[in-house]
């Protein structure tokens, strides 16, 4: 008989049992991540990200569970619901605490109902599904929100239940990703391009040169320990640079994965002088690179496109990875090479007066989302790629 129950944190959890249902999903569902935020007091009760991770056991053995937090704003999720927040306090609504499923301060998307490979995964995200919408029953909260799921996951939900409210709700988002077309090289990349673009890249990449700038790429055990450091600094230096900045990690989180996740991290590291002026904090998994954490130290012309973009396309190239995903927001990603992919997000809002309000807001929304992805695809930067 299956047990459902809710934990205090990932960290609670032997490793191997997570990991083994994590699979060969993302990188930021591993243990070694989410246990590292914990440990390192990124998330807790005084964050607004109080872990309580949902479990399922069969005779003692966990077959699903999902990364689940209480949240008590909505900062960090990038999924931005602020304005939903807004309309039910003015209807009388409390919108917090909420319960979000989901990697804080994370947008990139990957499963969030993990499932043990034998058992019935649409069956089970469902099941899970109602768990939770269950849990919001009980204790109150007045929501669940499911960030950057699969399209499969949010399909399960949004398929659950045919109710006008009480039901989840799906809602689409906008990325820009990379894709390898099978490059030889960083040049074929470029001959993708039509001429003034492939130029204007060019240019960039000269920049570096000009102003004795130079890039290095490391990853793995090839990455100093006293490299972390000067990687944290840029990460607040970014922070530090925008009004809106909220600063979520620390460097006893850089140390934790230091010690713990080296094998997945990729620093492309900016130096002039020996010095490190730039860098970005990437992770990569099978065939997969993810940007996340980019900071400067000093100004430099085109900085930002070569650390940030230039040098993982061609790490991604050299190293045969198929896709790579920067992060939220950057229409400047586009002009780049990086296509308009759909993003998912499903949503359950226990008072039907919202979810009914919501609901409406998400049909256009929906409809405006693929519009303007449909368009980008026809506009690509690249030019379409022909077949023999």
């Amino acid at each position: 008989m299956a047990e459902a129950e809710i934990l205090e944190g990932v960290a609670s959890v032997a490793r191997e049992e997570w990991d083994a249902l994590v699979g060969n999903d993302s990188p930021f569902l591993e243990w070694d991540w989410l246990a590292s935020l914990e440990d390192a007091g990124a998330v807790g009760e005084h964050t607004g990200w109080l872990p309580r991770p949902l479990v399922v056991r069969e005779e003692g053995r966990i077959v699903a569970a999902c990364p689940l937090y209480l949240k008590n704003h909505s900062e960090g999720e990038f999924v931005f619901d602020w304005a939903w927040a807004d309309a039910a306090e003015r209807a009388g609504i409390r919108y917090y605490p909420k319960l979000l499923v989901g990697v804080p301060f994370t947008p990139v998307t990957g499963a969030r109902f993990l499932v043990a490979k034998e058992l019935n995964r649409h069956d089970w995200i469902q099941r899970m599904g109602h768990l939770l919408t269950s849990l919001c029953e009980s204790d109150e909260f007045s929501g669940v929100h499911v960030n950057f799921c699969h399209e499969e996951e949010a399909l399960a939900l949004s398929d659950s239940t045919r109710e006008t409210s009480g039901r989840y709700l799906l809602r689409l988002g906008l990325q820009y990703h990379w894709k390898n077309r099978n490059y030889d090289d960083f040049e074929a990349y470029l001959g993708d391009f039509r001429s003034k673009r492939r130029n204007q890249i060019r240019r960039e990449r000269r920049a570096l040169d000009e102003q004795e700038i130079t890039i290095d790429i490391l990853t793995g055990e090839a990455i100093p320990d006293d490299l972390f450091e000067p990687m944290y600094r840029c990460y607040l230096a970014t922070i530090e640079d925008r009004s809106w900045g909220r600063q979520y990690l620390n460097l006893q989180f850089f140390e934790f994965i230091r010690e713990r996740f080296r094998h997945r991290l990729c620093f492309v590291v900016a130096r002039r002088e020996g010095k490190v002026i730039a860098g970005t904090t990437n992770l990569f998994k099978g065939k997969s690179l993810y940007g996340r954490y980019w900071g400067a130290l000093e100004p430099a012309r085109h900085l930002h496109f070569n650390v940030c973009y230039y040098a993982a396309i061609e790490f991604c190239i050299e190293h045969g990875l198929e896709r790579f995903e920067p992060g939220a927001g950057g229409d400047y990603k586009y002009l780049r090479g990086f296509d308009a992919q759909p993003t998912f997000s499903i949503h359950y809002l226990r008072d039907p007066r919202l979810s009914d309000a919501v609901s409406r807001f998400l049909d256009s929304e929906r409809d405006n989302a693929r519009s303007v992805i449909r368009q980008l695809k026809e506009q690509s930067a690249l030019k379409p790629k022909t077949t023999d």
